[in-house]
């Protein structure tokens, strides 16, 4: 029998501000979880987390000291940290461009916000998932980290594949732990001002071609990506781990 119901469960979603973090965050509170949410953007973050009953955090995740800082007051808070979902990063107001106009900012930028982040999340929160005896870990990654991004940044398609990567080499090192990783790849979703202008950009003929090659005829919806996050979190998950969910209406 399916169980996503994670009552008791201890629950860190970084990039909650909005889009598909702040689904995933719903999601979570309506399985009964306690809740933790982290974003660089503060505004956005306080507001989540007050619509939700959930506290929050607002830093840059990149930044490995305020990351461990960050797991550690919400370890002395809540006495335990089950599960980390890092759906931060996303292009970080970049748009696809040539690869000699890229600088190393730019490239750094986007890896900072999707793999590095990622990596010290992780680092910070296995300890105490180890010392628990069970922990879920959950990427969002992308259908660009499994072929060519649609954006067209190269940075975001490496990033992404890097996550994937990330992934499946701390399922191998965590799973022995009692501590599954795993990854939710979404397709389009137009849940935040990014992805929207995204597809805006697109030329009508472009989209209904999108719409065309997707086997639902449709695009996805945050709420989506969060039934995905729920059931890799649950104890119905508790032998997947290693493995990279394309949650993309067939379009994979």
């Amino acid at each position: 029998m399916l169980d996503t119901q994670h009552t008791g469960r201890v629950v860190l979603i970084s990039g909650a501000a909005q889009g598909i973090g702040a689904s995933i965050a719903k999601a979570f509170v309506d399985s009964g979880a306690e809740i933790h949410l982290a974003d660089i953007d503060r505004e956005g973050v306080d507001q989540t987390a007050q619509e939700l009953g959930a506290s929050s955090y607002a830093l840059d995740l990149s930044d490995r000291s305020a990351t461990a800082g960050l797991v550690k007051t919400i370890n002395e808070k809540s006495g335990r940290l089950d599960i980390l979902v890092h759906a931060a990063g996303g292009v970080r107001g970049q748009a696809g461009r040539p690869i000699e106009d890229i600088s190393a900012a730019d490239w750094r930028k986007i890896f900072e916000a999707n793999i590095d982040a990622a990596f010290w999340l992780a680092q910070a929160a296995a300890p105490i998932m180890k010392a628990g005896g069970w922990g879920r870990i959950i990427n969002i990654s992308s259908g660009a980290g499994l072929r060519p991004s649609l954006t067209g940044i190269q940075a975001y398609a490496a990033a992404k594949h890097a996550l994937v990567g990330l992934t499946r080499q701390l399922s191998w090192e965590l799973g022995p732990f009692g501590i599954t990783v795993n990854s939710v790849a979404p397709g389009l979703v137009l849940s935040n001002p990014s992805t929207r202008k995204q597809w805006d950009s697109y030329s009508a003929d472009y989209q209904q071609e999108i719409l065309e090659n997707t086997h639902t005829k449709r695009l996805g919806k945050p709420e989506d990506i969060a039934a995905a996050v729920l059931y890799f979190a649950s104890e119905s998950a508790s032998w997947v781990s290693g493995q990279i969910l394309s949650v993309d209406g067939g379009r994979s």
